[in-house]
């Protein structure tokens, strides 16, 4: 995109355009406000391709980090943060987490639920793969059932596989959505722009300092929102000199269960179709086909090289957990090993998934080596933010899945939509 040509000083800076920073921007230009986004990743359209989805959420350090324990945490930095590259699962705010601080999202969340493209899938759009694992499950004993997702039916289309690597076909909602709406009323996002800290004039937030082609940059504003998510938010606030060196923070954990049939061909459609929550024990399960790269990756990283080829015919299911809020973000580094109670919820996860595909008739069933796309819980409601997520410091605000105030194991993006059109609101 052309370099924008723009003034030092706005109404607010919004830093990050995930879901969280997209609705709070999108709130402020539409009742005239002016908003700078910046946003670190690039804002080039998106083309669906395995390449781009790389480029997002792959580089080493700011996509990607690898734990001690070998795990793999993904989030994506490019325009529309994760939102871009995600299943398009939608998740309802547990109000009973939110409502003892004082945080009541019901009035955000039935506004949003008119307006966005919220539903399951019509029988049409659900895959093969997803049918014959939800008809296994309930065989097995299990109430699963569709759940929603964030998208167009009319434009999605069926046999397609480019969910995770990023909807060409403007088939799934992303906050891309609510950037252009927010340009549209006169916002201005600059795109590979990295913020390094908040600047800070009289004990209250004064602007946003940040780096764009080699160049150090800065941008005056009298309201900051920090959204750059559940590792950076807290990294620019420890920059800025008012967090500490280190935030323990949930991942989300989940571990892929797999299994071939002989009787079913397939590989390519929207994933987490259909699936089950079990509130109670920290544990969700979902049919998840993935594209066939990503499933030749998890079955090399576990030696199952004889399953490199059988992706067609192989159905998986994701085991995902909530897990203990634990390990600590780091200025150039992430670090999160499982505790016991998060290898007790995997374990009873993956024999669910077992008894599941077994019912579904699979064999040569294995499991990947866990990986996490969901950091969060670094700067909590009650503990780094109030219910309002204003920080101690006045005029600066943070708004992403770091401001979730327990632990998670949910799809997080319709949480982080209702925080910021709420924040949007009462900050215009």
């Amino acid at each position: 995109m052309p370099d924008p040509v723009t003034p030092d000083f706005y109404d607010a800076i919004v830093v990050g355009s995930g879901p969280g920073g997209s609705a709070v921007a999108r709130e402020l230009a539409l009742r005239g406000r002016h908003v700078l986004i910046l946003e670190q990743g690039s804002a080039e359209a998106v083309t669906g391709t395995l390449g781009q989805m790389a480029r997002y959420a792959a580089v080493p350090g700011r996509g990607a980090f690898v734990h001690r324990d070998a795990s793999l945490l993904v989030q994506g930095t490019g325009a529309g943060g994760s939102s871009t590259i995600n299943f398009a699962t939608a998740a309802d705010p547990p109000a009973a987490m939110f409502a003892p601080l004082g945080v009541d999202l019901g009035p955000a969340l039935a506004a949003l639920r008119a307006e966005l493209p919220i539903a399951p899938l019509p029988d049409q759009l659900i895959g093969p793969m997803a049918t014959r694992i939800a008809q296994g499950a309930r065989e097995a004993g299990f109430t699963w059932h569709k759940l929603e997702k964030m998208i167009r039916p009319q434009s999605c289309r069926s046999g397609c596989w480019r969910c995770v690597y990023g909807c060409p076909f403007g088939a799934k909602w992303s906050a891309r959505d609510f950037i252009d709406e927010a340009c549209r009323h006169g916002a201005v996002l600059i795109d590979r722009a990295r913020a390094t800290r908040v600047i800070i004039d009289n004990g209250r937030a004064a602007g946003v300092q940040y780096t764009r082609g080699g160049q150090q940059l800065q941008a005056q504003a009298p309201l900051v929102v920090l959204a750059a998510g559940g590792i950076g938010s807290p990294r620019l606030l420890h920059a800025s000199g008012i967090w500490p060196r280190t935030s323990p923070f949930f991942s989300d954990p989940v571990v892929a269960v797999m299994g071939s049939v002989p009787d079913v061909e397939g590989g390519a459609e929207v994933p987490m179709a259909c699936g089950m929550r079990l509130d109670a024990q920290g544990v969700s399960l979902a049919d998840l086909t993935l594209p066939a790269p990503m499933y030749q990756a998890f079955a090399a990283q576990v030696g199952r090289l004889d399953r490199l080829f059988a992706h067609r015919r192989t159905l998986s299911i994701m085991v995902k957990i909530r897990d203990e809020i634990s390990g600590s973000t780091g200025p150039r580094w992430a670090d999160k090993t499982l505790q016991a109670p998060d290898r007790a919820r995997l374990a009873l996860g993956i024999g669910m998934a077992r008894d599941i595909l077994r019912a579904c008739g699979a064999r040569n069933i294995f499991k990947t080596w866990h990986f996490a796309a969901h950091p969060g819980g670094s700067v909590r409601i009650g503990h780094g933010v109030d219910g309002n997520l204003r920080t101690r410091t006045e005029g600066l605000y943070v708004c992403d899945a770091s401001v979730i105030p327990a632990a998670w194991g949910l799809p997080p993006t319709l949480t982080l939509l209702c925080l910021g059109k709420r924040l949007g609101q009462a900050l215009a």
